[in-house]
This record gives structure tokens, sequence and C-alpha cells, in this order.
């Protein structure tokens, strides 16, 4: 960054070399020391002014920056160093289309800096700009040709761009210029060789991807990588024998990967429709069951096809060796199959069969150990293998009536009970978790909750018992419990207490529970302060892969860059994301139909009061209001005082100005902050029915009649009989009925052709 435009007798040139140095190490109040030590005998330096700014701006002085930033411009209009730092300020505020310009304008005044093109680079690829990339990363190539690193960025930059035939090309121009072959462990070379792999077999040239992973295997550190993409081009080129060879070689490595599995009956061409396949596979499951005695896969996937008296055997067989090992898992392992309805009562009648022997049979199960005990038993007890199974069964039972395509809760309630007294062990909180599931289920979360903390108790050194713990405690909307509770496992240090700690450590999941019980409660505005913590940690998710740009390429990591990348792009597609952004949109609908909420919020939920307790209540809310506001201000003047709470570089430690998210709640435009939720949700997670119809609700608000008609026709696409389809579509012609003015001719078409 140090090129200078205009110039500085030798000692300031040294100062500010210095300052370089300075900003670089971070050492902030050095820094302004020397910026303006130079500044008093060169006011109108720019390079020195913009180099000032910097620093403003990492101690947390933005505005401040950005106006001596723009000086140090109007003093050095054609400096790049006061351009590439005004790129650099706007991309500290996330503003990366104003970063790309200033670059841009640097890299006009200097088109050879490295370090500016690195940049811009890394910009492109944030804001998915492939074709500028290319364009960037070529510059930098042609800069140092012999960095591999720029090699591969330029590959992978044409790869994003949709120029596989270039990708791969750019990277085998690079092998030609190693004179000599890397050596086996040069993991850059195995990662780029096996990258230009998968190039060459996404761009469907599968005969040539597999002869050129042959004639890599042996530069290749990733052997499992190696087996997997070849078994796959073989199935994909229907070279079935050769495809059945790679499939068994992976089963010997890994005999519990239901995909190997998967492609192994492909190669075998076996259909689990045909009844004469179902035989071949059953003794093709069969054989690799009897390898060992541990394998589960083999024993299980067989479930999946197997039907009538065969699917009875099979699963009779099956449910006796788990339940005989105590496994506790058994009942996730299978409940997949309660989709077909005879399954799920043939299994509901071999476990009531179960149920009536006193001990498991020798039909299928494994044979017990000299001590009574069972290989691989968890539960198995020493002296007592009956009660072991009678424990099983029960435990199996209780959750096959407590699952909700087979649900019974008071056979449920009758199995886990009868289980707990069969457990042995007083540390084991398994069956009291399941017993507060079957509480929760009933409709009570007082009584859950309290269970599930009874469950806590027994292992007060287990996180996930105290997790679930927490979570149950918020479904009774007991804030404070379940804060103290994840305090348990939170650091003590942290600023904040451990809702401070479990906001930092982006624990999305306690901040949506949270602020979906704060909103069953009334109090909106924690609610939305939660859901906007949501959206805020997925949006750090999304600059958090900024700095991966350029460290992926030089660590050589190609293939997990680009993966990450894909996965960037339908972040927001995750349930959790989805969830709080439903929530926060009901919640600024609601704020838009009826104002009034946001003193009714402010009084936790004062609905149900009389109307004289109703006024004394908005009384005294309004007082608090008043207090807060004052408290605000005083706050803010305290803020503004020099001696404002910083580190000791000077860098201001971060508040949050509004713990209480009372500033959210008073939002003038409710329905452009619901925007914020509901954009991605509709492009990422158009299959969601509600947040279609939530769509249908803010577009419609808004007056925005083609995208609400978009979104009611994709809620009658998704479920024609969901309520809310059929009265949307009355008040949708209604509104259009009501308007002012008539809509515009090409608008009423489509509206018109659509209903």
């Amino acid at each position: 960054m140090a090129q200078k435009t205009q110039q500085l007798p030798t000692k300031e040139a040294t100062l500010f070399r210095h300052l370089l140095q300075d900003y670089e190490a971070k050492r902030h109040k050095k820094g302004l020391k020397t910026a303006d030590q130079i500044l008093r005998k060169h006011p109108t330096h720019g390079d020195t002014q913009a180099m000032k700014a910097l620093i403003l701006n990492a101690q947390g002085k933005t505005d401040e920056a950005f106006d001596l930033c723009k000086l140090a411009l109007k003093n050095a209009m054609k400096s790049n160093v006061c351009w590439h730092v005004y790129g650099l300020l706007y991309k500290s505020v996330k503003n990366y289309e104003e970063s790309i310009k200033a670059y841009r304008f640097a890299l006009k005044l200097d088109p050879e800096s490295i370090q500016i093109l690195r940049d811009l680079a890394q910009l492109q690829a944030q804001m998915r700009d492939y074709q500028g990339m290319v364009q960037t990363r070529r510059t930098l190539l042609q800069g140092k040709p012999q960095l591999r690193l720029n090699w591969t960025a330029l590959a992978v930059a044409m790869h994003l761009n949709g120029d596989l035939e270039g990708a791969e090309d750019v990277l085998h121009k690079f092998e030609e210029t190693l004179k000599q072959s890397p050596p086996k462990s040069d993991i850059e070379h195995s990662e780029a060789i096996l990258y230009k792999n998968a190039i060459i077999a996404e761009s469907g040239n599968l005969d040539k991807a597999l002869e050129h992973l042959n004639s890599i295997e042996r530069l290749v550190l990733d052997r499992t990588a190696i087996m997997e993409m070849r078994a796959d081009y073989l199935l994909r080129l229907k070279k079935r024998e050769e495809a059945e060879k790679a499939y068994r070689a992976l089963l010997e490595r890994n005999p519990e990967s239901h995909a190997y599995y998967q492609g192994l009956e492909q190669a075998l061409e076996l259909d689990r429709s045909n009844a004469d396949d179902r035989v071949k596979l059953l003794e093709m499951y069969r054989s690799y069951a009897e390898t060992s005695e541990r394998t589960d896969a083999s024993r299980r996937i067989p479930l999946d096809f197997l039907e009538g008296e065969a699917f009875q055997q099979h699963a009779d067989k099956y449910l006796r060796r788990m339940l005989a090992k105590g496994v506790p898992s058994t009942f996730a392992n299978v409940k997949q199959l309660y989709e077909d309805e005879a399954k799920k009562q043939a299994l509901e009648k071999i476990a009531l069969q179960l149920l009536s022997e006193d001990s498991p049979s020798s039909n299928g199960a494994p044979k017990e150990g000299a001590n009574g005990s069972v290989d691989g038993s968890h539960h198995a007890t020493k002296a007592d293998p009956a009660n072991t199974w009678q424990l099983s069964v029960n435990y199996f039972l209780a959750q096959h009536y407590d699952y909700h395509r087979s649900r019974d809760l008071s056979k449920a309630m009758q199995h886990i009970d009868k289980a707990i007294s069969l457990n042995p062990s007083k540390t084991d909180y398994t069956y009291h978790m399941t017993k507060a599931r079957v509480l929760k289920h009933q409709g009570d979360p007082a009584k859950a909750s309290t269970a599930m903390n009874d469950a806590r108790e027994m292992d007060l050194k287990d996180r996930y018992i105290n997790t679930k713990c927490a979570k149950y405690q918020l479904r009774n909307n007991e804030h404070d419990s379940a804060v103290a509770t994840m305090g348990l496992f939170t650091r003590k240090e942290a600023v904040g207490g451990p809702l401070g700690d479990l906001t930092d450590m982006q624990c999305v999941w306690f901040l949506t529970e949270d602020g979906e019980a704060y909103q069953r409660e009334g109090k909106l505005s924690l609610a939305l302060k939660r859901f906007k913590t949501v959206y805020d940690i997925f949006e750090t998710w999304t600059d958090d892969q900024f700095d991966f740009h350029h460290f992926s390429l030089r660590k050589g990591m190609v293939r997990a860059y680009v993966d990450m990348l894909r996965w960037e792009d339908r972040l927001r597609e995750h349930p959790f994301f989805t969830r709080a952004a439903l929530s926060a949109i009901k919640i600024y609908l609601m704020l838009h139909d009826d104002p009034k909420l946001v003193q009714q919020s402010q009084m936790n939920g004062s609905g149900d009061l009389s109307s004289a307790d109703k006024k004394k209540a908005a009384k005294k809310a309004r007082k608090e209001a008043e207090k807060a506001e004052a408290e605000k201000k005083a706050k803010t003047a305290k803020q503004a005082q020099p001696k404002a709470a910083a580190d000791e570089d000077g860098v201001p430690k971060k508040e949050d100005a509004d713990p209480d998210g009372l500033e959210l709640l008073k939002t003038d435009k409710p329905l452009e902050e619901a925007m914020k939720y509901l954009t991605p949700l509709l492009e990422l997670s158009p299959k969601n029915i509600e947040g279609q119809v939530l769509g249908f609700e803010v577009y419609l608000r808004r007056q925005k009649f083609l995208p609400a008609l978009k979104c009611l026709l994709a809620a009658r696409k998704l479920n024609p009989q969901h309520p809310k389809v059929a009265e949307q579509e009355t008040r949708f012609k209604a509104a259009l009925d009501k308007l002012p003015e008539p809509l515009p001719p090409k608008v009423k078409q489509v509206i018109d052709a659509s209903l």
C-alpha cells in the first residue's frame, strides 16, 4: 500500500514508513502520534491523512475516518493509497459495491499493485462477481506467474464463472511449467490435481475424468476420495463389474456407509421393487452381516425393501438382536419405516410379542458372555439379563407410542414408567428424558420441564442433557431458569453473563427458542431482539467467508473452498433462519396492523387485565419508557465523552445500545423491516408454505399485487387445501376491487390470466 504520490522529506518519509508498520502491528495510539507528527509539518499530505483515517476506523470512529479520508482524496485525488484506504473503509462497513468502485480507481492509478488486486479479487468473490474476478485473477497471474496460488485462483474463478474447459486448461498449463513432479507429500499439489479431476467430471466427460483419476492416483493423499470418485465414475459409465469391485473395496473400509451399499446395489443392477431381486439383495446383505458381529447397516437396510412375511421375520431378528444388546437408539433406527402403515403395525406386533417373553430367545439374539452380558451392551447388567430385556422392550414401546405416527400417550407413559422402575442405574437419564418428552406431547410443558430437570440432575457433567433441559425450560417460558441452566457450561468471565456468551458463541437454537417464548408471552421487543440476533449471526456467517477467499487458496484447500461458497449461497435456507424469520415477520405484521402493540408489549403482555388495570399498566409503561429514554440519553452523552470505554489501544469495547429491543419495536416502517427476513426466505425456501402465506400478507399490505399473487399461487400449488389459501384468494380479489385507481393494463392482464 506504500505507493507515494506526494513527496515527503527524508525524515517524514521515514515516519510514514513507521506509520505503516504501526498500523500493520495494530499499534493504533502510536500510529496516531506518528501521523499527527507528519501532518504538523505537512497538513495536506493525503497519504498520511488516509492512513490516519484507517487507524481511526480501527478504533471505531467510522464517521470521523470517512470525513478525513474524503479530505485526503481532495488533497491527493491521484493517490492510489487514498483510494485504496477509501475502499478499505467501505469494506469495513460492508458496503462492498462502493469498496469495489474505490479499488478500481486505485488500480487506474497503479495497475500493477498486487495488494489492491488481491483485495479486489476477494471483494469480487464475496459479491459473486465471477466475471470481474476472472479478469483480476488473470492480472495477478501475469504479475506473479511463479506462484501456484495465482494459477489455482484463476482456475477457481473460471470454474465459478462457468468456464470449466478454461479452468481445466489453466491447471494443465501450470502442470506443464513444473520442471519435476512434486513429492507425494505435497498436499497442495494433491488437492489441486483432485480439483482438476472434479472439474473434468463436472463438465460431463467421465471417460476422461476416469482416465485422469487413474493417472494421478499415486500422487493423491486422500485415498478415500480417489476410491469414491472412481466408483462413482464407473457406475455412471455403466461399467458394472468394475463398479462392483470399487464399491466392495469401499465397504471393506467402511461397512456402515449406506451410500456405498446403494452404489453396490446399482452396480449389481438389483431393483428393490422386484421380488426376485429382493431375494438376491437379502443374500448380499446377509453375507456382509456375517463378516462382523458389530456392523448394523447390513442388518438394518434390508428392512427398507423387504415386505410381508420376509419383513416380519427379518424385523423380528433385528429387534431381538438390538434389544438384547440394550441399544438405546433402536427405535430411532427403525422409525423411518413407520411411513409404511403395514410395517408400522408389524413392528408394533413384534414388540408386543417380545414384551411377553421373559428373556431374549436364541432366535437371532447375540450370544451372551460368561458373565451374562452381551457384546456391545449399553444397559446390560451382569446380574439379570432378563431385567435388561424387559427394560429395553418397554423403552422401545414407550418411544413407539410417543411417536406421532403411532401416538398413544397413555400407553407411552405406562411403558416409560415401567422402564424407569426396571432401570438399575440411578445415573442414566435416558428414560427420564423420554418421560419428559411424553409429558410435553401430553400438553403439559411445566411437568415436562420439571421431569427434564430431574433427568439433568442425574448427571450434572453431561452437556447434552443440560442443553435439553434448557430447551424444555424455554418451552415453558422459564427464561431465567434456562439461562441459569446454560450458564453451568458457559464461560464465567463472559461479558453479559451466560446469555452474552451464548450470543458470542452463536447459539442460534437457544436464541430462537428464547425469542419464540417471549413471543408467546407477548413481550414483542425481547422476541424481536432475539430474532434480530439470529439474523445478525447469519449475516456474520456470510461475512466470515471473506477471510477464506485468500486463506483457502493459500493453503491449497480448493475443493473445500468451492463447496463452502456453494453452501454460503444457500445459507439462509437453514431451518433456524426460517423459524426466526417467520416469527419476526409475524411480529412486524402485527405492529403494522396495530401500532398500539408497542405499548402493550412494554406492559409485558397485559392484554387480559381489566380496564382500570390496563390504565395503570399503561401509565407505568409510559413512566418506564420515559426513564429508559432518559437513561439512554445519559448513556449517549457519556459515550460522547473522550473517556469512553475502550481497550488499552483505544479500540472501543462493544456495547449493546438496545438490550431489550425497544428500538426494534418502535420502528416506523415495520413492513420494510419484515422484507429483510422475507426476501431470503422466499428465495431460498420457496417450498415453505408458511413463508409464502406470510409473503402474501406483507406484499398485500404494501400494495405490491404481482408479488402477492406470486406468493398466493405458490401456496396454492404447495397445498390447495391449506386454510389460508382460499381466504387469501378472497381478500386479494376484494383488495383489487377497492383500488382507488385502476391497475396498469399489463399488470391487470397478468392478474386476470392467473386468477
